[in-house]
């Protein structure tokens, strides 16, 4: 096993950024032995004429400042950079089983993969493999299937857009919309909540609007951690004296006080700014609570007679408002009081800070979409936005935070379980061929059929999928009866040691390198988070000769598979501007002149219609959507039970671990503890640092449980506690998700503290 120093914790109480942040950066460039090469990319990062940030969907704020990356970005391409490799002699000295022992950062810190490698059943080792016979053994496997409908087609986030839409025509005219996606586990109850309500399932604001805001809602996300960039623009917003109101259950060092790294006054007099200027300490799943609160205010005092409600933008553009208004008012104060976990007062001061305000903006992250009605619990921020119009004018609007770089992009050029009618009818159209119109499996549903046994073969395109995934011990026995795993990606992850009976690793050109084809240098498209598409050309040399960029895996796995296919795939090898021209037409009112458009350095903006105050909902209009009650999870009666919420560390990436440290939360060389209010504790007669074992409350029969955890006190909010994600995904079941979008809830999972 890897060694490790032994766990150590410490409060933090200085501002987050600042020089730990200028330390850290140091620090995993100088243990990736990547200081100058490193250096000299991060130079290239989210600037002009150079490549995408590979870690988080944040915009890019401003294209003159120099230095346009966060400690986070750095760590993303440190580890993509490093100069360590996983080679076949690497494989030859460690059987699967013997990996499959190791820690996930153990396994992240080998470095990167150099050449496709087979698993080898006899001997438990991956053994060296051409890329022919790797391709020819795919599609062999997929030919063989009795239906499309046995094979799960996964996508990561990072994916850049030719490759995913190449992928989704691919596996569309192989026969199946089988595409559990990274979003599935994230900000799918954007994708699947907002088109009712606003007509798209996106945000509507872009950068510019930080700008324009007079009050800015962080609703369930950890600004500083998750998207690091998104902190230069709050503290000029709060600078401004523009209020920010922070929801969280548990208090975040980012969100409280920020340093800037770029600021050379505050780096040289240890300054900061306070951030937010209202914390609101929720319980999980209070937000719901929170915002009928909110709008009770608005209604009673509309009821005396205030002019609050824009009546006008309700009239021209809304439906639905009296439905929603009478429920709202239905709710009583001590039942609002008691689900939310906040006094009156706040939520009444949280209601004026809206009020007063012109164009507010509320962002939102997997704090409220990883729940069992994370779906309707977005509807129900959009009501709040729509009661003053905020929506189509500057500064205001619907913000999703989302996660990986380009995870909305893939959603965008048709990675979707569910797609359209009218998309389907366009491939048709551009490709020659009949996609399937029946729906396919998303996350939890391709875990299902591997179970039951009809899925066979599984492809991942990236990420890290059975890390990733819930219910680990059931999802890792699912993932072994398959036929055929195949792995493509730039580092060896926990997926390519729970593996089928075949087993694929295919290593992969990453974001930060150069793609030279027979046409010459290529360069591949991102969209961000607030639909800003940009090119993203990499700087440095690839890892590998042997490392093949995602669009030609694409490719050759579909001229292998489908050797009568109507596509031109060898063409799209070599020229990505022809899979730019074809995205143009499947997607004409959005990516109309795409291969033109993209020559900006600042990149396009896709139309987002409730912008223009253009409502693409079956009715034509913005719809008010009632979600009854106060609660967004099941109630659970056991007395014992607290919500747990999985969350990362500081030294985090969705799977990829860093390092043991998690700096802004004290804790150090220790993933497996427990933050907890310190009254609960005591409540259950522990004492702090006593280790102790979390059990799943369920009815379905199944034991899921984790020892050796250590309780280490928190400002959680009462009847909250937390643990790291992915080492906690154990206790989430399978079948605990948002059953609009199949989205797991991690972030409201109930349990019991039991004696370790």
């Amino acid at each position: 096993m890897a060694e490790q120093k032994p766990p150590r914790y410490k409060p933090y109480d200085r501002p987050a950024g600042g020089w730990g942040a200028a330390a850290a950066t140091a620090k995993v460039l100088l243990e990736q032995s990547v200081v100058t090469k490193g250096s000299r990319a991060l130079l290239a990062m989210n600037q002009p004429g150079g490549f995408k940030c590979p870690s988080c969907a944040f915009p890019d704020s401003d294209c003159t400042k120099k230095f346009e990356f966060c400690e986070n970005g750095v760590k993303a391409l440190a580890f993509e950079a490093t100069t360590h490799r996983v080679t076949r002699e690497f494989f030859a000295t460690h059987t699967v089983s013997q990996l499959a022992e190791q820690p996930d950062h153990w396994l992240e810190m080998q470095g990167r993969l150099v050449e496709p490698m087979r698993y080898d059943a006899a001997t438990d080792h991956y053994v060296p493999c051409d890329w022919d016979t790797a391709f020819a053994m795919i599609g062999s496997h997929l030919q063989a299937l009795e239906s499309p409908h046995h094979a799960e087609f996964y996508t990561s986030g990072r994916t850049p857009n030719e490759a995913a839409f190449l992928y989704s025509i691919f596996v569309r005219e192989f026969g199946t919309n089988n595409f559990p996606d990274c979003s599935n586990m994230c900000h799918e109850p954007t994708s699947r909540g907002l088109p009712a309500s606003i007509g798209v399932g996106k945000g509507t604001v872009v950068i510019e609007d930080f700008e324009h805001a007079e009050a800015i809602f962080v609703i369930g996300q950890n600004t500083g951690t998750n998207s690091p960039r998104m902190m230069t623009n709050l503290v000029e917003a709060r600078k401004r004296g523009v209020p920010i109101v922070t929801v969280n259950p548990m208090p975040e060092r980012a969100l409280i006080r920020f340093t800037e790294p770029q600021d050379v006054v505050q780096m040289a007099t240890f300054g900061s700014t306070a951030v937010t200027s209202e914390f609101v300490h929720i319980r999980i799943g209070g937000d719901l609570a929170l915002i009928k609160g909110m709008m009770k205010v608005i209604f009673e005092r509309e009821a005396k007679g205030e002019k609050i409600v824009d009546r006008e933008f309700i009239h021209t553009h809304t439906s639905g408002l009296e439905a929603v208004r009478d429920e709202a008012l239905a709710q009583s104060w001590d039942d609002i009081v008691r689900v939310s976990g906040l006094e009156e007062a706040q939520i009444r001061r949280c209601a004026e800070i809206y009020i007063r305000s012109n164009a507010t903006m509320i962002c939102y992250g997997m704090g409220i979409t990883q729940h069992q009605q994370g779906s309707k619990l977005v509807q129900q921020i959009a009501n709040l936005l729509l009661l003053r119009g905020n929506f189509g004018k500057p500064g205001a609007g619907i913000s999703p935070i989302r996660g990986h770089s380009n995870v909305q992009g893939d959603r965008t050029v048709g990675i979707d379980e569910k797609p359209s009618e009218a998309y389907l009818d366009r491939v048709r159209d551009v490709f020659g061929f009949e996609p399937p119109r029946e729906h396919g499996h998303h996350t939890v549903e391709s875990i299902a059929a591997m179970r039951n046994g009809t899925a066979k073969v599984f492809i991942g395109l990236g990420g890290n999928f059975v890390r990733a995934v819930p219910d680990t011990d059931r999802s890792f026995a699912a993932m072994r009866k398959l036929d055929l795993t195949v792995g493509i990606a730039t580092k060896l992850n926990r997926g390519h040691l729970v593996h089928g009976r075949d087993a694929l690793i295919l290593p992969v050109v990453s974001r930060s390198e150069r793609i030279r084809t027979a046409a010459g240098e290529q360069f591949v498209t991102i969209e961000d988070s607030m639909s800003n598409v940009t090119a993203s050309r990499g700087v440095l040399a690839p890892a590998s000769p042997h490392a093949m960029p995602e669009v030609e895996i694409v490719c050759r796995m579909a001229m292998a598979t489908l050797p009568d296919s109507k596509v031109p795939w060898e063409r799209y090898i070599h020229d990505y501007d022809l899979i730019r021209d074809k995205i143009a037409e499947v997607y004409p009112e959005i990516y109309s002149g795409f291969s033109e458009n993209i020559k900006d350095p600042k990149g396009f903006h896709l139309d987002i219609p409730p912008r223009r105050l253009v409502w693409n909902t079956s009715n034509g209009k913005a719809n008010f959507l009632v979600m009854p009650g106060l609660d967004a999870n099941a109630p659970v009666s056991d007395p014992a039970m607290l919500r747990l919420a999985t969350v990362r560390s500081h030294d985090q990436f969705n799977t990829t671990v860093y390092s043991y440290n998690d700096r802004y939360r004290g804790v150090y060389n220790d993933r497996m503890v427990v933050f907890m209010n310190e009254a609960d504790r005591v409540a259950r007669g522990l004492e702090a640092g006593a280790r102790v074992a979390l059990e799943t409350i369920t009815e379905d029969g199944v034991l899921r449980r984790i020892d050796g955890l250590t309780i280490l006190d928190y400002p959680m909010s009462r009847g909250a506690i937390a643990g790291y994600y992915p080492e906690l995904n154990p206790l989430l079941p399978l079948e605990y998700h948002d059953k609009t979008s199949g989205t797991p809830a991690a972030k409201s999972i109930p349990v019991r503290v039991v004696a370790s």
